[in-house]
């Protein structure tokens, strides 16, 4: 196994926590009808494409006029963005600001909208600290696919199997080691400092 050069880490439910519950909750109190309405009018299939590039403008007037009677809860997906995205997680964040200071190469790649991204950049400081990030929506591409990962290593001049990516879906891990990256799912900081031990490197 090559030595790990450059460590990229994912954003959302890494080093920050994103939960459309945490809105949703107030918004549609009954669980059975807030599952319904996440399975059927705004679902994780939908909400990908705005991490593609779609405008909100445009995915909302597309839902409404589908669900006309869920106008106002489709609206308030965007709406209440911040509600979902209340807290960092600080132990995931100082292994990599540590991972930083110790001198270690660390960029981003992530799954977003480009204003929600603007917006979390606002809130969270830590997010200018690594070398620089891969916003979905601002080149059009999502992991899993291949393109995102090869655009990522060719903007940061990074070399494939000396890449540590750091996710917490699996399949995306699965298409970082499919693009010749390493990778490791994330669960929790804890497993996360024992990963990368395993892998040499401190933290």
């Amino acid at each position: 196994m090559t030595d790990i050069r450059h460590i990229v880490f994912d954003i959302g439910k890494v080093l920050i926590h994103y939960d459309p519950d945490l809105a949703f909750s107030r918004l549609i109190p009954d669980a059975d009808k807030r599952k319904w309405f996440f399975d059927n009018v705004c679902t994780s299939a939908w909400n990908i494409e705005q991490d593609r590039g779609r405008t909100w403008e445009e995915a909302e007037a597309l839902l409404i006029a589908e669900h006309p009677d869920h106008a106002e809860n489709i609206r308030n997906f965007r709406r209440h963005w911040h509600d979902m995205v209340p807290h960092a997680y600080e132990d995931s964040v100082a292994i990599m600001v540590g991972l930083i200071e110790s001198g270690r190469d660390v960029t981003m790649l992530t799954n977003f909208a480009a204003d929600t991204f603007a917006e979390a950049c606002q809130r969270f400081d830590f997010l200018d600290r690594p070398r620089g990030v891969t916003v979905s929506a601002e080149i059009g591409l999502i992991k899993p696919d291949r393109a995102i990962y090869d655009h990522h290593v060719a903007s940061f001049g990074l070399e494939p199997a000396a890449t540590l990516f750091i996710d917490d879906s699996q399949k995306n891990v699965d298409g970082a080691k499919a693009a010749g990256w390493q990778a490791v799912l994330f669960t929790d900081a804890r497993a996360l400092k024992a990963d990368l031990e395993r892998l040499g490197i401190a933290a």
